[in-house]
């Protein structure tokens, strides 16, 4: 599998891509496993990789980019080629992003499907379980913030069971 850069335009606006989404080009895994580092207008995959990790989860409304980019990495070295070969538009009103609250929610699921098929000895264990400590603070701060009952006690309980 292999990706590019992109340029970003916003409402008709070329725009300078945040530090955090720059890309790198070294460990696609740990590039992306905070968020979704990679458009999918973006990649190209062999045939062999889908039938070896899988395909989009179609369980998963939003965040299946991520979930499946995550899912190769583990498996499989991406390489990048670093030129602006796509353009990525955003700041429309049916952009995914900005269709439900907590989007980390999604990512979790990823990360606790992954986090499921490590060895608690390998360092991406580590990783994974830490990022999901940091996403699940974010999401009990925001069911906090909107009183969401339920989801306080889902994130409480998740938070004492890593810690």
């Amino acid at each position: 599998m292999s990706y590019t850069d992109e340029c970003w335009i916003r409402d008709g606006i070329s725009v300078k891509i945040p530090k955090k989404f720059q890309k790198i080009g070294k460990d696609s895994f740990v590039e992306n496993i905070s968020y979704c580092n990679i458009a999918p207008s973006s990649v190209l995959v062999h045939k062999k990789v889908f039938e070896s990790v899988g395909l989009f989860d179609e369980m998963l409304e939003v965040c299946e980019d991520y979930d499946l980019w995550l899912r190769i990495a583990l498996s499989f070295d991406i390489g990048l080629v670093d030129e602006k070969l796509i353009k990525k538009y955003a700041g429309h009103e049916e952009q995914l992003s900005f269709k439900h609250w907590g989007m980390d929610r999604f990512r979790v699921r990823t990360l606790e499907k992954i986090l499921k098929e490590l060895n608690k000895e390998e360092q991406r264990y580590s990783l994974v379980k830490n990022e999901l400590i940091i996403k699940y603070e974010l999401l009990l701060k925001g069911a906090l913030k909107y009183d969401k009952k339920q989801e306080i006690q889902i994130y409480r309980e998740k938070l004492e069971y890593f810690r």
